[in-house]
């Protein structure tokens, strides 16, 4: 299976490792707005062809599978081009710009009969997979309310991000409600079903900023900090809050509250806690065995993504829907709900889906 990657950063993360361990695939290209990151992650994991151009790449290579880690600008332009092509589509998250893209996106990849799948990785963590097992299995009866916490310090010194940088401009898709909040909207749907109504407000805390290396003034576009409460059609009320500008690093904490038991994940130590009304919390943790694979980024994001692009491959080589993951069916869906946060922070109101 021939493979073209669009974007250096995180295939040299978690892509190029994982595909490694991923059995009768070679990727063959890989392009980057910056020829020198292409030329780089090409030489240390022998793939054959680095671009700048990554219409170029497509237009040379008969693929048989593009993975896209770009701004998010990017995502369905170079989505569209691929599945006109004849390729398969793995895209990062956020899906896109907007709803409109994201069906556009899912528009084409059903009617050209392609595989595509939204790199929402943690669905193939399985601390978070014992966790939706737990929730369908009735373990913690009715799920009343979960609480995600998502604090940094990453952003919060105003010459943190260099000018230009992408995640910073909301021209380009940046912001920390597309880099977290879709994962965290992917999951909650994941676990609990639809969402009915969404509430929140995406805003920049820290619009004035300096580059690090010049000292020259630049103006912040996105999103660094976030927060949303949704109301899902179950019931539940799920409560989203993520910030890059505390002081302090606390980390992504979710905590998930039901009729018959609580359920509290912490990201950095991955221990998985559970307890069954009026008892005491017990570890339940699940070990991820891919961590151990040689070669690996550490960390769930880079890890996970070995079982996410194995169930894509043999989707594709099997000529089937996806088994596990996220579709872009389910994009548009996290993507609805992102473009809600938006439009609520404009009217300070709720949004109904």
């Amino acid at each position: 299976m021939k493979i073209g990657i669009v974007g250096a950063s995180f295939a040299r993360a978690a892509y190029l490792p994982a595909l490694r361990h991923v059995e009768g695939t070679e990727v063959v290209a890989i392009a980057s707005s910056r020829l020198e990151s292409a030329q780089s992650a090409a030489s240390e994991f022998g793939v054959g062809a680095a671009y700048d151009d990554w219409l170029a790449m497509l237009d040379n290579h008969q693929l048989d599978l593009v993975l896209i880690a770009t701004p998010t600008d990017l995502h369905a332009p170079i989505t569209l081009a691929a599945l006109d092509r004849g390729a398969h589509v793995l895209c990062e998250k956020p899906t896109a710009m907007d709803a409109t893209e994201a069906k556009a996106m899912l528009d084409k990849a059903e009617a050209l009969g392609r595989v595509h799948m939204i790199d929402h990785e943690l669905r193939f963590n399985p601390n978070r997979a014992r966790v939706a097992e737990l929730i369908a299995a009735g373990e913690l009866g009715d799920i009343r309310h979960v609480n995600i916490a998502n604090i940094g310090a990453s952003w919060a010194n105003p010459a943190s991000r260099p000018k230009g940088d992408w995640w910073s401009l909301a021209e380009q898709g940046g912001g920390r409600l597309g880099a977290n909040g879709s994962h965290q909207v992917d999951m909650l749907r994941w676990w609990l079903g639809p969402v009915r109504s969404v509430v929140g407000q995406a805003l920049t805390v820290i619009p004035n900023r300096i580059d690090k290396k010049t000292g020259e003034a630049w103006t912040a576009t996105a999103d660094d900090l976030s927060y949303f409460t949704l109301e899902m059609t179950s019931g539940a009320l799920a409560q989203v809050f993520m910030s890059g500008v505390a002081a302090n690093n606390i980390g992504n904490l979710t905590q998930v509250f039901g009729s018959k038991g609580s359920i509290l994940l912490d990201n950095d130590t991955e221990r998985l806690m559970f307890a069954k009304a009026g008892e005491s919390f017990t570890d339940i943790t699940v070990d991820d065995p891919n961590a151990q694979l040689p070669g690996l980024n550490k960390g769930v994001w880079n890890v996970s993504v070995v079982a996410a692009l194995q169930e894509l491959t043999s989707s594709i080589r099997e000529g089937r829907a996806l088994k596990r993951g996220a579709t872009f069916e389910d994009g548009l869906k996290n993507q609805q709900v992102l473009d809600a946060v938006k439009t609520s922070t404009r009217t300070r109101a709720w949004v109904d889906l």
